[in-house]
């Protein structure tokens, strides 16, 4: 009977604590992650600058997408690899996008950091659609980060990394 003791006491314990630690992870896990910016007047001009840039982008207005790209653009690409050439950039836009694909933000999922003495960084999800498939089409929602760099009173895009 001791041993029985001896043996169930220590197995109850440690069934205790695991359950203990198992309930809490998953409490943990199903938190819904919500983002508050740490500067609001910083998150409303990203986002504005991000209207403006995809209306010229959904738009095909060229001279405006040139004036908001900085010139040592980079452009990392996950499937095309890296572009520097903000020219190249912009030619390949008017060739490939142009009437044909256009932009859509996913509502509310746009984080905006600061970067001391440099600018900001927004990351965020966006689809392309494709307006050559007919209305309706589902387009696959992916992953964007731009580094904004603010000089001179303007902001520009110093850096995109677009995964799909």
């Amino acid at each position: 009977m001791k041993s029985i003791k001896t043996f169930l006491f220590p197995f109850l314990l440690i069934v205790l604590l695991l359950s203990a630690c198992s309930s809490k992870q998953i409490s943990t896990r199903e938190k819904e992650y919500t983002y508050t910016p740490d500067d609001q007047e910083l998150y409303d001009e990203i986002i504005g600058m991000d209207s403006t840039f995809f209306h010229a982008y959904n738009n095909c207005d060229m001279n405006k997408q040139a004036a908001i790209y900085g010139d040592s653009l980079e452009f990392y690409h996950d499937k095309g690899g890296l572009m520097t050439s903000k020219q190249e950039i912009l030619d390949a836009t008017k060739r490939n996008i142009c009437g044909k694909v256009t932009r859509e933000l996913v509502k509310g999922s746009i984080e905006v950091y600061p970067i001391k003495d440099y600018g900001a960084v927004e990351i965020g999800l966006h689809k392309f659609h494709n307006n050559q498939e007919p209305t309706g089409t589902p387009s696959k929602v992916s992953k964007f980060i731009i580094m904004w760099q603010h000089k001179n009173t303007e902001w520009h895009i110093a850096k995109v990394i677009s995964l799909h």
